[in-house]
Order: structure tokens, then sequence, then C-alpha cells
């Protein structure tokens, strides 16, 4: 069947398209070139006036695995308050702060979103996460596996082992996960926590292993790097939240030594200790590091005022902020002596110091990184706001006045220190399509997604120019996924099965001859049973797809 989309306002970055007046054609799933004049053409949309994307990508948000479902479960108010009942098309679903499988694919959906990636999956506990990423319909997902805080790599630090053995490790967990990336929270601070150390310095020993943050976040960075995985070794730093934490930050930057680094939330890590508050915006000097260091990328994870549940695997920083909670309960877990996770329900207020700070320091750092390609919208979903806020968020970079008009609104202590309403800077629709759909695919080696030249899946979103940037981003016209028409006018239409993307870089077997008795001894799963084959993951989740890694 070839479709014909006729006459739309192209925006695709990935081939420097900026609102050019073009036709796209579709067959069997795929954009295809022109056809030949007289070729009969089965279907035609007359999109004149309209803007034309690819689909979106969401790099960071939290979809699926233990600490998603723990949310779910803690805040049934939550559920009971935000309900999609039955459709001809769907089935029924809840929940706001953390909806449920169907009503997460569905609202990605509605709003253009065609791909979501899970940023921390424990990796004993990937059958799980993927098992929730493949009850969410519709949408491609993928996972980043989270290291640096698991016995058997601390272990090899501690010990000296080769670098090249630990690239074997990092290999072989990517395969056994069936996974996309390689994630690091805290590093080492979450095994610290568990022998009561309640904060964990970049250059800090580990009470225990006597490893440093420094040496596991080495160590990933090259092993993710040599292996050659696309996505650059995604990071969650120390110190998330506590003020002064810029330093490390930076430190962190530094430590990656000129190899690639993505940042994550780097919202959460940008604060200084100036003001009598002893709090304040440091997002000017993270700006300028991202902007002198080409080998550094970041998501922001913007915060929004409202409603909301942080569930991280940083299970110190959890227990710290487990006082502020609202409503007031919190829980924190351990699994398998390889990571933990925290999750405290929190409500972000414009009236609070704190709080109106971190949105402008969010903003500072969207608005003053220059280059779009290398600063991604994120909330950290749901950690700084739910998903759904991403139209309230594009209407705020590209619309000054609006932006001012907000700031106007919050605590004004927190105003008088950021530099949000002297910023002229308005992102364009083109950098908009850079940072929600070209550079993510690029970051993440997605060759076939995340633009609209022949070859790539056929992703494709519609929208009514509209002044204001939310409504617009808020319910697009049509959304094709894989040239299935499956929303209209912000509301679904048809459900299709998503995919599941992963990398599988080469590695020694060998390593499986010291892994088996590892297993063996300490963990309660056997290593065969641990590792997830592509007939399970077709089961549990979809049809993988295998991406290239580079060639270094």
């Amino acid at each position: 069947m070839l479709i014909k989309l006729a006459g739309g306002k192209v925006y695709d970055p990935a081939h420097g398209v900026n609102g050019e007046i073009r036709d796209i054609y579709v067959c069997d799933g795929r954009i295809v070139p022109a056809p030949d004049p007289g070729t009969p053409v089965d279907e035609i949309y007359d999109l004149a006036g309209k803007i034309v994307m690819a689909g979106a990508i969401d790099l960071h948000t939290h979809i699926g695995g233990g600490k998603v479902n723990i949310a779910r479960a803690m805040l049934p108010e939550d559920h009971r308050h935000e309900r999609r009942y039955r459709t001809a098309f769907t089935r029924s679903g809840s929940g706001h702060a953390t909806p449920s499988t169907w009503a997460t694919g569905y609202r990605y959906v509605e709003m253009g979103y065609t791909a979501c990636f899970e940023p921390a999956i424990v990796p004993v506990n990937a059958r799980q996460a993927h098992l929730e990423m493949g009850d969410t319909p519709i949408v491609d997902r993928g996972g980043y596996a989270m290291l640096g805080n698991d016995d058997f790599l601390l272990r090899l630090l501690k010990e000296g082992e080769d670098q090249r053995l630990i690239n074997d490790y990092v290999a072989w967990i990517l395969h056994a996960t069936q996974c996309l990336g390689i994630k690091v929270v805290n590093p080492g601070g979450i095994s610290a926590f568990k022998f009561n150390q309640r904060s964990l310095d970049l250059d800090e020993p580990h009470a225990h292993y006597g490893v440093t943050p420094r040496q596991v976040l080495q160590a990933l960075v090259r092993a993710v790097h040599e292996l050659g995985v696309p996505h650059p070794l995604h990071v969650h730093a120390s110190n998330l939240g506590v003020p002064g934490n810029v330093e490390t930050t930076l430190a962190t930057l530094a430590a990656a030594e000129g190899l690639p680094l993505h940042l994550t939330h780097v919202q959460f890590h940008s604060y200084g200790t100036e003001g009598d508050r002893k709090f304040s915006s440091a997002a000017g000097r993270i700006a300028e590091a991202v902007n002198a260091h080409p080998n550094v990328t970041v998501d922001v994870g913007q915060i929004m005022f409202g409603q909301t549940v942080t569930c991280s695997g940083d299970t110190m920083t959890q227990h710290k902020n487990s006082g502020h909670a609202h409503p007031k309960k919190w829980m924190a877990m351990d699994i398998e002596c390889e990571a933990g996770c925290g999750v405290v329900p929190f409500r972000y207020r414009d009236k609070n110091f704190v709080n109106a700070l971190q949105w402008a320091i969010g903003l500072e750092i969207f608005l003053l990184v220059k280059d779009p390609w290398r600063v991604f919208l994120t909330t950290d979903h749901p950690n700084g706001a739910p998903f759904t806020s991403y139209p309230h968020l594009i209407r705020l970079l590209m619309d000054r006045s609006f932006r001012r008009d907000m700031l106007a609104t919050l605590h004004p202590d927190a105003v008088a220190m950021s530099t949000v309403g002297a910023i002229e800077r308005e992102y364009s629709l083109y950098e908009i399509a850079i940072m929600t759909r070209a550079a993510p695919a690029r970051i993440l080696g997605l060759v076939d997604r995340g633009h609209l030249g022949p070859g790539a899946a056929a992703d494709i979103v519609v929208y009514t120019d509209h002044p204001d940037r939310e409504r617009m981003f808020s319910a697009p016209d049509y959304v094709f996924k894989d040239g299935t028409l499956v929303a209209r006018e912000g509301r679904i239409v048809h459900v299709t099965p998503g995919r599941v993307h992963v990398v599988r870089p080469a590695f020694d077997r060998g390593i499986e001859k010291v892994l088996e008795p590892y297993f063996h001894r300490y963990q309660t799963l056997s290593m065969e049973r641990f590792k997830i084959s592509d007939e399970e993951i077709r089961e549990l989740s979809g049809e993988p797809v295998v991406h290239p890694c580079l060639r270094r």
C-alpha cells in the first residue's frame, strides 16, 4: 500500500530540512522515494499548512521495572483521580504521575511520541522490566542496564583486573539483558549506602571495596566506548540534589577525559551554595562546561509544579529526601546486591523557594547550552514531572513572553536569583525537532528512526501550526507508527505492537567461565537463567531490532 502525505511543511534536521514544503511517501511501513509519475497512490493525506516531523523519542523516562511498579502501587489516589476508560481501540487505564502500562503507551502516542527508553534496568530484574515495557502499547522501547553498584564489577575494580575483562563483562550484560546502553547511578554510592555510608563524593573510597566513584565511572566510560556502544555511558552523578554539587558534576565531566559521556537529569546536579539559604543556580557553569566539551551531552530533567512521585535507583538520595514525602509515605529496597531503589511521592510548589529555583535552573540549562544536538528534553519522568507536561515545557522554551509571565508567579527570592527573565533565546521548531527527534535517534544509534529520509521507519507526526505551542504539541492531527495511522487529533484510533531496540557488542565468551562460579556462589539465579534469549524477548516485549556498534 502506497501512502502520500502531500504538501506539509517538513522539519527533518537529520537531513537539514527546515520547514520546506514536501511530499512524503510511505510503503510497507517505511518511507520511500517519490515514485515514478503515474504510479497509483492508495491513500493521500492533504497536509497543506500542516507541520510534519518524525515521531518523537524520549531517551530517559521511567516506564518499566520494579521501582515504577512500586510507585504505581504506592499511590492508589493517583489512579483513582486519573482514569481512562476503555474505547473501541484501547483498554482502560489510570494514573497521572505513574500511569499504568496501557495508559503510558496511549498518552505518549497521543502527544506524537513513538519511542521511549527506560534508563534504569537492574540486570537481575530485566525480565520484569521488559515484560512491563512489552505491555506498553504502540511505542518502541528499550533500556539501559544499570552497572556500577553491582558486587561483581566492584570486585573486579578492587582486584585491579584488566580493562578487557571489564569490557567483556559489560558486553555480556548487554546481551544477557537485551538492552541498548549502560547506566550508572551514583557510582558506588548505592552499594556504599548498604555499608552505612550516607554520602560518597567522586574521590571518596567505598567503605568495603575501597573503590572510588571516579574509578567506577572511568572503567564504565572506557568499556562503553571501546565496545562501540553508540549511546555514551548514561551517568546519574554523585550528590544528586545536594547544594554545591556543581563541583562534583564538573569533576565528573572532566573524569571522562574526552571520551563520550551523557549526564542525565543534569538540573538536579547544577546547584551552588550562594545566598542566605545556601542554595543557588550553577546552571551557567554547567552550560559553559557543556558548550566547551563536545564529548558531553545532557538531558535536563526539568521539574514542573504539581504532584508527582520520585522513583530512583539512588537509594542514598531517596533516604535523604524521605522526610519531604507528600503524601507521607515512602519505601526503599535492595535488589540481589546489584542495586536498589527508593520511591518518595513529592509535590513541587511554585511558591517554595527551592522548587521555584529548580524550575528556573532547568530552563537556564536549556537556554544556555548552545547546541540543541547535545541537550535533550526530559523531565526524568516522573521524578521532575510526568511526561505529559512536555507540551507545556516546549511552550516555555519557544515563547519567552509566556516564560516571563510564569516566572512572575514564582517565589520572589527565587526569581531574584535566576537569569531566566533576562535570557532572550526562543527555541525554533527546527531546534525542537532536533532535541526531541533527530538528536535522540543519533545518540542512541537508531539509524532508521528520528528522520524522514527514504528507508526510515514511517514514524511520522503531523501538527496544526498554532502560536500556542502547548496546544499544538498536546494533540497532533495525525500520528503514524510504522506507516499505520495510530492517533488522530490526540486520540488513539489503532493499536500496533512496538519493537525492542538492542545492541550486541562483540566480546570474549570466556567471561562466562568467570561468571558461572560467581553466580553459583552468590546469586539466587543461575547464569543461564539470568540471560534473556531472543525467543523470550519476543514473547516478553516484542521483536528485537539490533543496532550496529561503532568501529573505534
